[in-house]
């Protein structure tokens, strides 16, 4: 059997393994047991046998990067459903109103500020404040839909509280500080982009809010202010100073320790009761979080130990196959499938690492997933499966056709900003 299996070629192998893992996710499973799986099946194709397969997810999960970066992502979930089982988030739109009097700018401002915490659906908590404005100019369900979702999700390509952000430079091995810089650029296209499809809809005058004050805002926004300045700042300064074995994890442990400040302040001000503050840190979800990090770096392992990349590389050598396509093209086949980032990164990303350093491209790593992150997420914001299209569809009774008639020039307009910007950096480093 393995002699057979030898004979096909190892893009083939893992293209199947590939299939098998949106499969998968097409059928509902968990992303921790679709990784698994997926794993266990490379580990068989590539010729591991049952106990070096064993000792290949034993191995994975042993590392202390999988243990911090399940902490990072389980307390990032933590930290969003306090601020708004707490009724914080409320307050923060709550202060945020009259403090913009363009109706154009709220209109994109107020989903961008609930894009700042990660939390599933979370476009459905911007969707009463973008009806109220979009309807007193007469705007579409679609129109404002297109608003809703886009706009909320203009962060994505490089805030660092966001877990494909994370998970992204686990992989890579590159600073989170420096992937946040080079891809920062990206909200600009995005925001650039999406304007456009409003370029037909007058959205003009004051909106005739009561101005307020702006210390009450900033208050409700503090301890998500706190977790960057501070988790970034101490992650910085425990990387320069932990010795060369432990800098690895420096970065999650400058977050981990901002991200507990920051809920223990949540639940001290807003006076949480016990019985609150437990049921958050007991949500199934954490549990299906930590078992996802895991599987996503699981398979990573075993991509590694069975030396499925090394010979993928050797055939894309011999057969000249270029890795940009392959950078575009993985990332925004698993967004559109899964819909959502932390798939695509988990899925493509192991692969995509891998053939850039065996390629002899490692200087180029920055640009290769910048790259596969703007098209990864392409597929994401066209995927049907994203929760919050789909929650802001129901929202405004848009219709998902309509919707797209707005979303495929800034989708468009992305792809080629990044491709673009992929050949800027690409020079920049000396290539």
């Amino acid at each position: 059997m393995l002699g057979l299996l030898d004979t096909i070629p190892a893009v083939v192998r893992i293209l199947l393994v590939f299939t098998l893992i949106l499969f998968l996710m097409k059928r509902q499973w968990s992303l921790g047991n679709a990784f698994l799986t997926g794993s266990v099946v490379l580990g068989f194709v590539f010729g591991m046998d049952p106990v070096a397969i064993l000792k290949a997810i034993a191995m994975a999960i042993a590392l202390p990067k999988t243990f911090s970066l399940a902490v990072v992502v389980s307390l990032i979930l933590v930290l969003s459903h306090s601020l708004e089982k707490s009724g914080q988030m409320a307050r923060l739109l709550q202060n945020y109103k009259g403090l913009v009097h363009r109706p154009r700018l709220n209109l994109v401002i107020f989903p961008a500020l609930i894009g700042l915490l990660p939390m599933p659906g979370g476009a459905i908590f911007s969707a009463p404040m973008v009806k109220n404005l979009g309807a007193a100019h007469q705007l579409t369900g679609a129109a404002m839909s297109y608003i809703n979702y886009w706009f909320r999700h203009i962060w994505e390509y490089w805030w660092p509280l966001y877990p494909g952000i994370l998970l992204t430079t686990a992989l890579a091995g590159i600073d989170l500080w420096r992937l946040v810089v080079f891809s920062m650029p990206l909200t600009f296209v995005a925001v650039a982009a999406g304007y456009w499809s409003l370029r037909n809809h007058a959205i003009e005058g004051d909106n005739g809010a009561v101005s307020k004050p702006l210390g009450p805002f900033l208050k409700e926004l503090a301890p998500i202010v706190f977790v960057i300045v501070f988790g970034l700042g101490l992650g910085a300064g425990l990387t320069a100073l932990v010795p060369a074995a432990g800098r690895s994890v420096a970065k999650e442990l400058g977050l981990i320790a901002a991200l507990l400040a920051a809920i223990f302040w949540v639940w001290r001000q807003n006076r949480m009761p016990s019985s609150a503050c437990l049921a958050i840190l007991t949500q199934p979800a954490l549990v299906k979080l930590i078992y996802m990090v895991a599987g996503i770096l699981i398979f990573k392992g075993i991509l590694e130990d069975s030396g499925a990349v090394g010979r993928l590389s050797r055939e894309m050598l011999d057969w000249r196959i270029p890795l940009v396509p392959i950078a575009m093209l993985m990332p925004f086949i698993v967004g559109l499938v899964g819909g959502i980032t932390i798939a695509f990164v988990g899925a493509t990303f192991p692969i995509l690492v891998s053939l850039v350093h065996s390629l002899g491209q490692s200087d180029l790593m920055l640009p290769y997933m910048m790259l596969g992150l703007v098209c990864g997420f392409a597929g994401v914001l066209v995927s049907p499966l994203h929760l919050c299209l789909l929650l802001s569809n129901e929202y405004f009774e848009a219709n998902l056709a309509a919707v797209y008639r707005f979303l495929w020039i800034p989708v468009l307009a992305l792809v080629a900003g990044g491709m673009g910007y992929f050949g800027v950096l690409c020079v920049g480093m000396g290539n």
